[in-house]
């Protein structure tokens, strides 16, 4: 085998217990020498960085990296909360665009474009029939937007670019409720999504649903040397990050999974878990026709709602069900006590 050219599936052919750290060759003359921290290739440029870094399956050190998936797991952003005169409740947000590193597996960092300073953004999160005001700023180096799935005038859709230092505020009521996404729509959509300009944007009924455990994930993937293909494949950001370091659970405790798929240059992305069935809401409505299953897919932009109660004890592992996404970082573990 050529090392020097080495793929994406030359990776997985050598195994899957070091695909982490021989991913790292791919982008070595050699795989000897290995140092403990690299950076991936720049966008901005078509050669590739020398990359070393050390495999992080079992690594349970809470890294940089790791604690922005586990962060973005629980963490809701709710906005700025008052009462309009008519009654109505105004949610506002403040949005800037950064040009920032991100660690997406030990020693790997990412030349990400963000949303406050994180990949997938944050969480926004609001009640149908709200006004929502996102006060956008850009602050880094390229024209970007924020373009939200949902109902809204055709003004407030986000498709024109809003260049570095200037500001915009997206200004819609919240409809319809469900589980939207929202991401960048300047062109090249393929870079601007991929480089990390995207998050989920849930949007309550307003009748409560049923307590539960909520947790936001979003599935992704990093393409380091910029030939098309991902690498790594992660929920929230962060290779392994849930196998390493388990969701713990009660036993029969309802758990709410709020899932998106914004993996780009791929077609589908998928959600399997072991050992157990869910109920699965498309785009996270209860009136949709809803699955009864262990294995959903999603395209790219499609989402929904998992809603799910363990009934023992024990580990229970969810993973891509592409087995190839899987092995390069899409895994993680729930704990239930």
């Amino acid at each position: 085998m050529d090392k020097s050219n080495l793929t994406r599936r030359d990776i997985l052919k050598l195994g899957s217990a070091g695909v982490i750290g021989l991913a790292g060759s791919y982008f070595l003359n050699t795989i000897s020498g290995l140092t403990p921290t690299v950076n991936a290739a720049s966008h901005n440029k078509n050669d590739h960085n020398h990359m070393n870094h050390s495999n992080n399956i079992g690594d349970t050190s809470k890294t940089e990296g790791y604690l922005m998936a586990e962060k973005l797991l629980t963490t809701f952003d709710y906005g700025k909360v008052s009462t309009l005169p008519n009654g109505q409740t105004l949610r506002e947000y403040d949005v800037i665009a950064i040009d920032k590193e991100i660690e997406i597996a030990k020693g790997i960092k990412f030349p990400g474009w963000t949303y406050n300073g994180t990949i997938p953004g944050p969480t926004f999160r609001c009640t149908e029939g709200d006004l929502l005001r996102f006060h956008f700023t850009n602050g880094g180096s390229h024209p970007h937007s924020i373009h939200f799935h949902g109902i809204h005038p055709p003004e407030m859709d986000g498709l024109d670019p809003i260049y570095p230092g200037q500001k915009f505020t997206y200004e819609f009521e919240a409809n319809p409720y469900g589980l939207q996404i929202y991401h960048c729509h300047v062109l090249p959509l393929a870079r601007h999504i991929h480089k990390g300009l995207y998050g989920n944007f849930i949007i309550d009924p307003k009748k409560p649903r049923e307590s539960a455990m909520e947790l936001n994930m979003v599935m992704n993937g990093f393409d380091l040397d910029l030939d098309g293909e991902n690498e790594f494949y992660t929920v929230n950001g962060y290779a392994n990050a849930f196998m390493n370091h388990p969701i713990k659970i009660k036993k029969d405790q309802l758990v709410r999974i709020y899932l998106s798929n914004l993996t780009e240059y791929d077609l589908l992305n998928s959600f399997h878990l072991h050992a157990n069935y869910f109920t699965y809401y498309p785009t996270g409505r209860n009136d949709n026709p809803s699955q009864f299953t262990d294995t959903i897919m999603q395209c790219q932009g499609e989402r929904g709602i998992i809603e799910v109660r363990f009934p023992y004890k024990g580990k229970y592992m969810f993973h891509a069900h592409v087995s190839e996404f899987a092995e390069l970082g899409w895994m993680g573990f729930f704990e239930v006590e």
